[in-house]
This record gives C-alpha cells, structure tokens and sequence, in this order.
C-alpha cells in the first residue's frame, strides 16, 4: 500500500483532519498503529474535530468582537446585580434556540460590553454564527446601503445572522429611517433569531428615546417580549483599572 500516495490523496480532497491524523499514525512503530474500523473510527473523528475547530476559528473572526471577552472572564456579584446561576443559565444557550433577546443595561464602563461579547464568543463556540455590530456602525452600514441601492441585501444579510450583537445602544439620536431600518431588523428575527442589547440608558427609558409613540411601541414590543435582563451595576471597570 502507498501511503504517502494515500496522504496527499487526503490532502487533496481537504480532509486535513484525517491526513495530520493518519500521518502521526504512520510515524508510530508498525505494532502500535491502529487497524481496520478502529482505524476508520479515529480517522472520521480527528477530521470532525478538525472541522469543527476551523468552523469556531471561522465564526469567531467573521464575528468582529470589540473585545476578546471569554465567559470565564465575567465577574458574577451580588455588587454587580449578577448572579452565577443568571449567568449560568445564559450560557446554555437556551435563549438562542428560542429566538430570546438579552438586555444589558447600566452605567458606562461598568462592563456590559464583555459581557455581550463573552455571550458572543460563547455562542460562537455552539457553532452559532455571531455578528458584533456597534450602534454607530450599523446606522453607517444602513445609509451607505440605501445610498448604493443594497439595502434589502444589507437585511437579508442580517437576517442570516443567528445571533446580532448591538453595543451602545441610545448614544445618538436616531432619525425615521434608521428607526424603520431597526424595526425592519427585530421584526425580522422575531422569535426566531436573537439579538442582545447594551445601553446605558434602562429599558424604560427606551421609549422616551425612541420618541415617536408607534415606532416605539412596535420596536419595543418585539424587543421585550421574549427578552432576559441584566441590569449591571457598581462603578466604572475603567477607573479601577
């Protein structure tokens, strides 16, 4: 049997996986390597291992996260209005099967932002394809879209996203059309999709920034109804640092 004939014939057909693994298993002594369907079986799961960590490498870098924020990083307090089984539950993903959305809210710097990012990089980890998307950003890609003429491309772009991450959420004021975009958006996803939120501002007072009554109703319905909250508090992260 040729080997290295059988090795780049793997490589060539992109099972990259499965030639790393059958290569390390030529290197060993003839008496120790594997044989026949035990062979096969650790073959087929080295390159599903495989594929599945390229796909995480993949999801994490086409999320754009503002920060490299993991789980295991949050800080769960009774100071900072967040308990471990709060966090816990969140972290199993529930929410995202059921197309919930994730509210953070509470006062500059006092980490809401790793927070949605270390859920981000969480659902990435479950294979969940994740977008980051800050406030200002979004309003950028909705007019440049508009402008070109790609704007129903711009939401069924967004709509494929199973998890959108909107950061700083009630910073600028928002004009008709960019509210008519956001609530083509949540409608959009749902029940189906999730998004989560920041704002320093509470959900309360969400409405009073919205301004216009109907617009604000519709967005606000959707976005509350199928919603779990995190209201952070305690000082600025920053100035302690």
């Amino acid at each position: 049997m040729n080997t290295t004939h059988t090795l780049q014939q793997m490589q060539q057909m992109k099972l990259l996986g499965m030639s790393a693994s059958y290569g390390m298993q030529l290197e060993l002594p003839v008496n120790q390597q594997l044989e026949g369907h035990e062979l096969l079986s650790y073959l087929v799961q080295a390159e599903t291992l495989h594929r599945s960590n390229e796909r995480m490498t993949t999801l994490l870098k086409t999320a754009k996260f503002r920060f490299n924020a993991i789980p295991e990083e949050i800080e769960c307090s009774e100071s900072r209005n967040l308990t471990k089984t709060q966090w816990s539950n969140l972290l199993e993903g529930r929410y995202l099967g059921q197309g919930e959305n994730v509210l953070i809210t509470g006062a500059t710097g006092c980490g809401k932002s790793h927070i949605a990012c270390a859920l981000g990089h969480q659902a990435c980890l479950m294979g969940i394809k994740t977008r980051y998307l800050n406030m200002n950003r979004l309003i950028e890609a909705i007019l440049m879209a508009k402008t070109e003429g790609s704007y129903l491309k711009f939401l069924n772009q967004l709509e494929k996203i199973q998890l959108i991450i909107l950061d700083d959420f009630g910073l600028q004021a928002l004009n008709k059309n960019i509210k008519l975009a956001l609530l083509q958006i949540i409608e959009d996803r749902y029940a189906k999709k999730s998004i989560i939120i920041t704002s320093q501002l509470p959900v309360a007072s969400w409405y009073d920034y919205l301004e216009e009554l109907t617009l604000a109703d519709a967005i606000m319905d959707r976005l509350t109804a199928k919603s779990h909250r995190i209201e952070l508090k305690g000082d600025s992260r920053r100035k302690k640092k």
